[in-house]
């Protein structure tokens, strides 16, 4: 899930891991159903043809896939500071999201690393599946739901992270904050959210 989110070399990189075997998700064919994995040569040697582990799969090598995670490395690596502009734009939402939450008295953690964020409803530190699964589900639908009606697209469930993309600037940050601080509003009044 961190691959590319957090850098070129996702969390390893960000966190300075040398990993014995690394798993890659779709983001290696640019969004496209793919994956790879890959590791040291000693893990790899067991690998066919020369180890006695065989994979294959459908879409292995798939030319489309490739092509487009082609085109996603070279636009990152193009673009040295986009690293830098994801995590100062997530750092900004988390912000203004926190400082909407408190004004309008709603409890909510926020954790954030590079364009990764989570918004749990829950006072006190999310660090463990326990204390995530403390949040208030309920009020996060609602929360959930008057985003949705004000056409800000967020992660449907509380659990998941949200991912900052390279396309969203200013005006996409702004319409977001400001429908946040609508919807804590509205789950601060007990109100749910749905539409009719």
């Amino acid at each position: 899930m961190t691959g590319f989110r957090l850098g070129l070399r996702g969390a390893q990189g960000l966190l300075g891991i040398e990993a014995d075997l690394t798993c890659w998700g779709k983001i290696i064919g640019g969004g496209l159903p793919v994956g790879a994995y890959g590791g040291r040569g000693d893990v790899m040697d067991f690998v066919s043809p020369a180890g006695p582990v065989y994979q294959a799969g459908t879409l292995s090598g798939n030319p489309l896939a490739m092509a487009a995670g082609l085109a996603t490395l070279r636009q990152l690596e193009g673009d040295p500071d986009v690293y830098a502009r994801l995590a100062s734009y997530t750092a900004s939402l988390a912000e203004g999201l926190a400082a909407s939450a408190r004004e309008a008295g709603v409890p909510l953690t926020i954790n954030h690393v590079g364009s990764m964020l989570t918004a749990f409803f829950v006072q006190g530190e999310v660090r463990t599946y326990g204390d995530a699964a403390r949040s208030d589900t309920a009020r996060f639908a609602a929360w959930f739901r008057h985003l949705l009606g004000a056409g800000v697209y967020w992660a449907p469930s509380q659990f998941e992270s949200i991912f900052i993309s390279a396309a969203h600037g200013e005006r996409e940050l702004d319409l977001t904050l400001r429908a946040a601080a609508g919807a804590f509003e509205h789950v601060a009044r007990g109100e749910d959210g749905r539409t009719s």
